[in-house]
């Protein structure tokens, strides 16, 4: 009997390999169960998978040469598609099971007029679903992906050693990381220009949100006229990040994985702060009215939802506009360990 021996993986090419390989198998895994629409976590699954595979092709795509079928922007068609049906679910989710169990019998019934609308929403969006991943752009993606894995091509660089190279791959991604606007989102000039560190919240005074410090808990802030896009727009930067920093933790220790349990955290505050905006925003819509007027208690669990998430955000915000924790961060990434 002969054993197989494996060829030791160290190369930045072989990483790439890997990534691809991991994501890909596991896209292929969910995609049964998705197109039986049985199990919503199927769907989510899947999701983060094709959103995995695309931070891979976005993240390598120095190192590999895809076959156009497979690049980073037939991935992300896919996934924004799924991406619809999946934030249906986390709607329907939200109201049935979070919202609705609390309301008073008269919002109950406002509500269902809501989920009837959302379903027959839903309906639709499975059949763009399932159309998709019977469609040839997907069919081909998948089997030119599955070719490329058999006979790798790579560019020159893939030989570099991944240790040598892993700075060069992710502090250009914390570094745009850092640069994103929507840190500033309520931060005045003034503050960023001291050097304390102090607790803050975002309040609303003489129509202008500035910074003030924090008393108590009992503050109900109104985020409405928010830099809604900013935070929208940070939340898909972190959520690059977390992916692509998830491709190595094998070369890092406790240290780089508490900055990506911040990432994590990051993306779920932003998350809770637009979902609560789109419930929002999807209910007026399908109303048309008020809900503040309509199902005002409803209004004022999704206002203390987002309350809520937004006093997680800014604890994250405070640290990681501290300019000591941005320079550990970077020499954090400097530092790969040897496997």
């Amino acid at each position: 009997m002969t054993t197989q021996v494996l060829p030791k993986v160290n190369s930045l090419g072989d990483w790439a390999s890997l990534a691809f390989e991991k994501h890909f198998q596991k896209t292929l895994k969910h995609e049964p169960e998705v197109l039986k629409d049985q199990d919503p976590e199927e769907l989510h699954q899947m999701r983060v998978s094709m959103r995995r595979l695309r931070s891979a092709a976005q993240g390598f795509g120095p190192v590999v040469s895809l076959p156009k079928a497979a690049q980073d922007r037939n991935i992300g068609k896919i996934a924004r598609c799924l991406g619809g049906l999946r934030d249906l679910d986390v709607l329907l989710e939200a109201l049935e099971n979070r919202y609705q169990p609390n309301l008073p019998p008269p919002e109950q019934v406002e509500l269902d007029k809501v989920l009837q609308q959302l379903r027959k929403q839903r309906r639709q969006a499975f059949k763009k679903v399932r159309a998709i991943l019977g469609h040839k752009s997907y069919l081909m993606l998948k089997q030119k992906l599955q070719e490329w894995l058999d006979s790798p091509i790579y560019t020159d660089i893939s030989l570099l050693p991944i240790q040598e190279v892993l700075p060069d791959l992710l502090l250009p991604e914390i570094s745009q990381l850092f640069l994103h606007p929507g840190w500033l989102v309520g931060v005045e000039k003034e503050d960023l220009e001291t050097s304390d560190n102090q607790d803050f919240l975002l309040q609303k005074t003489n129509s202008k949100y500035q910074v003030v410090k924090i008393k108590n808990d009992n503050y109900s802030i109104d985020i409405r006229d928010y830099e809604e896009e900013n935070l929208h727009s940070l939340r898909k930067e972190v959520k690059r990040v977390r992916y692509q920093m998830s491709l190595f933790t094998e070369f890092y220790g406790a240290t780089y994985e508490a900055y990506l349990k911040d990432m994590k955290e990051l993306q779920e505050y932003l998350g809770d702060i637009q979902d609560s905006a789109v419930l929002r925003e999807f209910l007026e819509n399908i109303l048309q009215s008020d809900i503040d007027k309509l199902l005002p208690n409803l209004a004022k669990q999704l206002q203390q939802s987002r309350d809520q998430a937004l006093r997680k955000w800014q604890v994250l915000q405070r640290r990681y506009l501290n300019i000591q924790v941005r320079q550990n961060f970077r020499s954090e990434l400097l530092r790969p360990v040897n496997l």
